[in-house]
């Protein structure tokens, strides 16, 4: 028997991307899907271009919420879906036709791993391949190495307890962390499975102030796993986070 993959797409004013988001996901190889779309309080026109594709497509439903952010967004898709796999999509990026039915498999075949992803490309405002490092726990402790688009199982996402409300971005950073610090594999296939858009006011660039609240949320969230991993907590330096803590240790400042 197939498992159901449900994709979720969160979206807020995204008219000018959501069709193709929505047709590139149409293009899957893979035979069942279901996709859910869910309007964190939009206000354009995107949620008729919604209404129009869930008219059209008897596996395409429409969630709406008031304005609460993508991690609410994102957990009220996941809650509803019937998918035994998830796998979320922002509003204005493209995961390719054959992604889907290729992670399945890995999923399917190996309990052992968590999270499939794949290589992906910049799009929009920037090209090229995107160059994410392998997956390493530790790595993870200091930065975030997985795109928002990869493949697991809904009963991980339960037992991570979903996205963060708090995080007003990097909040799938906070996501993968908690899915992982208990155990896992990650695979990533080694083929081109997603495009990043990339444009000057996306998000990714909207919360680069943010670093600091970030690191104060994670450390909070994450006390015994950075205590582990970086001997302390992470530092605004975060490259350095570890070497910085042992040396406090050391001199006896930080316990």
């Amino acid at each position: 028997m197939t498992p159901l993959v449900t994709v979720v797409v969160p979206f807020y004013n995204s008219q000018d991307f959501l069709s193709q988001t929505i047709e590139w996901i149409l293009e899957s190889d893979y035979p069942e899907i279901e996709i859910i779309l869910v309007s964190d309080g939009s206000t354009d026109n995107s949620i008729e271009i919604a209404k129009n594709y869930q008219l059209k497509h008897k596996n395409i439903s429409l969630l709406e919420q008031a304005n609460q952010g993508v991690s609410v967004a994102r957990n009220y898709g996941i809650r509803e879906a019937k998918g035994k796999y998830i796998i979320p999509v922002d509003s204005d990026d493209m995961i390719c036709y054959n992604y889907i039915s290729e992670a399945v498999k890995i999923l399917e075949e190996n309990p052992e791993v968590k999270v499939v992803t794949a290589k992906g490309e910049f799009f929009g405002d920037k090209t090229g391949l995107r160059e994410l490092p392998d997956f390493n726990i530790n790595l993870l402790a200091r930065k975030n190495i997985l795109h928002v688009s990869a493949l697991y199982r809904k009963s991980d996402w339960e037992q991570a307890g979903g996205y963060c409300p708090a995080f007003k971005g990097r909040e799938d950073w906070d996501f993968w962390i908690s899915m992982l610090k208990t155990g896992g594999e990650v695979v990533r296939l080694p083929i081109i499975g997603y495009k990043y858009r990339i444009r000057s006011n996306s998000k990714r660039i909207t919360t680069r102030n943010l670093k600091q609240e970030i690191n104060d949320l994670l450390n909070s969230r994450h006390k015994d796993f950075y205590d582990d991993v970086l001997k302390g907590p992470l530092r605004i330096q975060r490259t350095w986070s570890k070497p910085y803590n042992i040396l406090m240790r050391t001199l006896g400042i930080l316990k």
